[in-house]
C-alpha cells in the first residue's frame, strides 16, 4: 500500500506530551499536590535549535580563547564564566535547550533549565531523555489539543 502523501499533509497533529514524576522536587510544589513536570516532543526545527544551542557553547569558548590568545589560562577561565558561565559540555548545552523549549507545565526557561541541571541532575536528565523520546515517536495525528495555561481571549471591549 503506497504512502498516501495528500492524507498526510491534510492532517493535524499535536506534539505528544507526558508528565513525569519528579519526587526530589517535591518541595517546590504546593503541599498535597503530586510533584511532576509536564514535556512534550520537540518539531524538527525546535530540536535543530538545541543542536546550535551545544555549538554556539564550543563556539563562545573558542572566541574567548582567541581573544585572549597568549594571555594565562585562569584569566581566560575567569573571563569566560564572567560571559558564558561555567564551562558547559555540549550535551548538557543541547539539553537545557531541550528543557527550556519542551517543558510545558510548569514552563521552564533556560535559567530554570541551568539550575535543574546544576542542583537536581537525575531530574533533569529523566526529564530530557523522555523529551527525547517523545521527539523521536513524533507527533500525534489528530486535532491539536488546546493552548494549556494561555489565557482565551475575551470579548471586545467597547
Amino acid at each position: 500500500m503506497p504512502f498516501d502523501i495528500a492524507k498526510f499533509t491534510a492532517a493535524k497533529f499535536s506534539p505528544r506530551t507526558e508528565a513525569i514524576p519528579v519526587p526530589g522536587l517535591g518541595a517546590f510544589f504546593p503541599e498535597g499536590e503530586a510533584p511532576a513536570v509536564t514535556v512534550r516532543g520537540l518539531t524538527g526545527p525546535e530540536l535543530g535549535r538545541c543542536k546550535e544551542a551545544a555549538a554556539r557553547n564550543r563556539d563562545v569558548a573558542a572566541l574567548l580563547e582567541g581573544l585572549l590568545g597568549g594571555e594565562r589560562a585562569e584569566k581566560v577561565q575567569a573571563l569566560r564564566e564572567m560571559v558564558h558561565g561555567p564551562e558547559v559540555p555540549d550535551d548538557i548545552a543541547q539539553r537545557m535547550e531541550m528543557l527550556a523549549i519542551g517543558s510545558v507545565d510548569p514552563q521552564l526557561d533556560h535559567s530554570a533549565a541551568v539550575k535543574l541541571a546544576e542542583c537536581y541532575p537525575v531530574e533533569f536528565y529523566q526529564l530530557t531523555n523522555t523529551i527525547l523520546r517523545l521527539t523521536g515517536q513524533g507527533r500525534q495525528p489528530g486535532k491539536p489539543g488546546g493552548s494549556g495555561n494561555a489565557p482565551t481571549s475575551g470579548p471586545p471591549s467597547t
